[in-house]
């Protein structure tokens, strides 16, 4: 297995500690649980999916809690006491309780979640806040010819040899 040292790019970026954490993480092997499957979609440019195979699940059974970036998934089987006992030849469908974690990136929000025909649907958007988004910044020029006032007062005691105050309140020309 290959092991890469993500060192070098703490040193040049700022703010992406999570990231190279949750990298750190993946590169590690750690085996994540199996049960149950799941796939994750992109359903839009900022909506998600995440769908669940719960098969033998209901509502009452299944929990779902977002909190600190952090999505878990819980799924619990009661044992049924009225039920008679079952002579089972093969068992393939799973029928153990489990718990699943999801690391949200920032500003995603669960929007809902829908069980239908042995599938929980989640769904996710990312809600960028307006102070985060990019935005254009203007820039001012001069056009050639125009003069550029320098309204800074000039310091005390330095008023230069021409008297116009070595640059300070005097127009200069634009180059």
């Amino acid at each position: 297995m290959r092991h890469f040292d993500l060192a070098p790019l703490y040193r040049s970026t700022v703010g992406f500690d999570r990231l190279f954490s949750l990298l750190d993480q993946a590169a590690g092997g750690e085996a994540g649980p199996s049960y149950p499957p799941y796939n994750i979609e992109r359903t839009g440019e900022t909506s998600y999916r995440i769908s669940i195979a719960v098969a033998g699940f209901t509502e009452d059974t299944l929990a779902i809690e977002a909190r600190d970036n952090t999505l878990t998934v819980r799924g619990e089987k009661k044992a049924q006491a009225e039920e008679k006992p079952v002579d089972v030849l093969y068992q393939g469908i799973a029928s153990r309780a489990f718990e699943r974690r999801f690391q949200l990136a920032d500003h995603v929000h669960v929007t809902g979640a829908l069980l239908e025909n042995g599938l929980l649907h989640i769904d996710l958007v990312r809600e960028i806040p307006e102070a985060n988004k990019p935005r254009l910044i203007p820039i001012r020029g001069s056009k050639a010819g125009e003069a550029i006032v320098d309204n800074t007062p000039a310091p005390a005691g330095n008023a230069g040899t021409n008297g116009q105050g070595a640059g300070h309140g005097a127009a200069r020309q634009a180059a």
